[in-house]
């Protein structure tokens, strides 16, 4: 994209593909969901960069043009974790904003539960607190919600989850069955987009994406009992999130219990928002993160 640089960076022995725009001493860091790569970042990486921030979005192991590990089946949440904060080192950063949306909102959360000394605030698009593992909190994964390949794939996950209802498969359908082939994309999608994220899944596959998030969303990877998020938090829903309607998320979204994990939590609700809020109405969340950012940038 134009103004965005691309570098490859190795890290822990794996090569990773890397974007930058801006630069200076306040770094903003963007941690991408599934199916997504770095350039579900493309508007956000460019506003704040105009605002005076270093932008930086990487592609998580296995997504995109980042290196496959040797053994994606072993791979896990702490993969992430372990490979951001060695990004952050290698590029000489001691602390950064953190940004995750979807997938990448639980290494954000588990990199300020564990190296809180490394975070000064952290957003989080349709994601309320939670770290991988058994979860009496919410619901996330209904029998009969997953998916498989490539730019049909993509293309059928933007329709589903671009709606408010909760995409679920009967127990002898896939879920994939459920889009009507002749379903456009969303208005806010091009086809050009859609091209940009097919093609650089060709390179990695998905064997390390279907292994993170959805094989290892249920395993415990940090042991902790008590987790607290001490920096500024901003969680961002879209009002038509479907994640809205996973058992028991709006009320935990609301609870005291989310509001004990994490202390300093400011919760946005962006009327006409779905689960992709930050690629649909891009502006409108450009704004509420960059006031954030300026809030806490002291």
């Amino acid at each position: 994209m134009e103004h965005i640089n691309h570098t490859h960076v190795e890290v822990n022995g794996l090569i990773l593909h890397v974007a930058e725009i801006g630069t200076g001493p306040k770094v903003v860091l963007f941690l991408h969901g599934f199916p997504q790569i770095w350039y579900t970042w493309r508007y956000q990486m460019i506003a704040v960069a105009k605002a005076g921030y270093r932008a930086i979005a990487y592609d998580f192991r296995g997504y995109g043009l980042s290196v496959l590990p040797a053994e994606p089946e072993k791979g896990g949440f702490i993969d992430l974790v372990e490979d951001t904060i060695a990004l952050l080192d290698t590029l000489g950063i001691s602390k950064a904003f953190l940004v995750g949306t979807d997938l990448g909102s639980f290494p954000a959360y588990m990199i300020a539960v564990l190296y809180p000394e490394r975070v000064t605030s952290l957003v989080s698009l349709g994601v309320p607190f939670r770290l991988p593992g058994p979860s009496d909190d919410i619901d996330l994964m209904p029998e009969g919600f997953y998916c498989k390949r490539w730019q049909t794939v993509i293309k059928n996950i933007y329709i589903l989850f671009s709606g408010t209802k909760l995409p679920t498969a009967r127990e002898d359908q896939e879920i994939m069955d459920m889009v009507d082939p002749s379903t456009p994309l969303p208005p806010w999608l091009s086809e050009e987009d859609l091209a940009v994220y097919a093609s650089l899944y060709e390179k990695s596959g998905f064997r390390y994406p279907l292994q993170v998030p959805y094989r290892t969303l249920g395993i415990d990877c940090c042991g902790i009992t008590n987790p607290k998020v001490v920096a500024p938090t901003l969680l961002i829903m879209g009002e038509k999130d479907y994640a809205l309607s996973f058992p028991g998320i709006a009320d935990y979204i609301k609870s005291d219990k989310l509001k004990h994990r994490v202390p300093d939590l400011e919760t946005v609700f962006v009327e006409e928002g779905n689960h992709f809020v930050h690629e649909k109405l891009p502006e409108q969340v450009n704004e509420l993160m960059i006031n954030f950012l300026n809030k806490h940038s002291n």
